[in-house]
């Protein structure tokens, strides 16, 4: 086995998230689904989904939304995301329950000329499981982002994991995805950046504030407390 494992598509390359030839996919984040995930907090779901946005539209990443039966029990899509990405596309279907065999969504993924995927979406055994595997064999580098996506059982999403892993699909976190999409904080936007991690990770601003005081105490020669006479 190659150092890359199974992952497909890769050609000996590192299997790894190349920001310049990636679109971003996010299927069926809506809120009638998400009342049926019970392998992750809903709260935290709907803020790693709305995290990728944001960072697609930091690096202008196309983006690709869908929904199934939007008007239907599955819900709208939760709106945060067209929010935080505004030039997100969004392509209607007719039923498919994969995305992928929907001719126009498929059209849509290859206009923008990208080869990378990162994709997302509730529930992952179908919404995300279907379209990452076909994908893949379409001839795509998949990176399929786990916990921005919402399933039944956590069995299920333990073997959907199995399942696209086998498949040549790239199984991997919000965290990793946001930094291999990020690469460094040596860049003009990297406050932006901080604020997309604190929105997957609340406690991340207690970081943040803590640095920031540091930075505001070494600029203005603050006295400290322990100091005071």
């Amino acid at each position: 086995m190659s150092a890359s494992g199974n992952a497909a598509n890769f050609n000996g390359q590192k299997p790894t998230i190349d920001p310049t030839d990636t679109a971003m996919l996010l299927i069926d984040h809506q809120s009638g689904l998400f009342q049926i995930v019970k392998d992750i907090d809903v709260p935290q779901l709907r803020a790693n989904a709305i995290a990728l946005a944001k960072a697609a539209a930091l690096l202008k990443i196309p983006v690709i939304t869908t929904a199934s039966v939007p008007q239907g029990p599955n819900g709208p899509l939760i709106p945060e995301i067209q929010e935080a990405a505004p030039h997100a596309q969004y392509v209607a279907r007719r039923g498919e329950i994969n995305a992928w065999d929907n001719p126009e969504f498929r059209a849509a993924v290859e206009a923008t000329g990208k080869k990378t995927l990162v994709i997302a979406g509730t529930l992952t055994s179908v919404c995300l499981a279907f379209p990452s595997i076909a994908a893949v064999h379409e001839g795509y580098k998949v990176f399929a982002v786990v916990d921005a996506s919402g399933n039944h059982s956590k069995l299920a999403t333990e073997l959907t994991i199995a399942r696209l892993a086998q498949a040549g699909v790239v199984p991997i976190d919000i965290m990793g995805t946001l930094s291999e999409l990020q690469g460094s904080w040596n860049r003009p936007d990297a406050q932006e950046w901080a604020g997309v991690y604190t929105q997957t990770m609340p406690h991340y601003q207690l970081l943040i504030e803590s640095y920031l005081k540091a930075q505001e105490v070494a600029n203005n020669h603050e006295e400290l407390d322990s100091q005071r006479k």
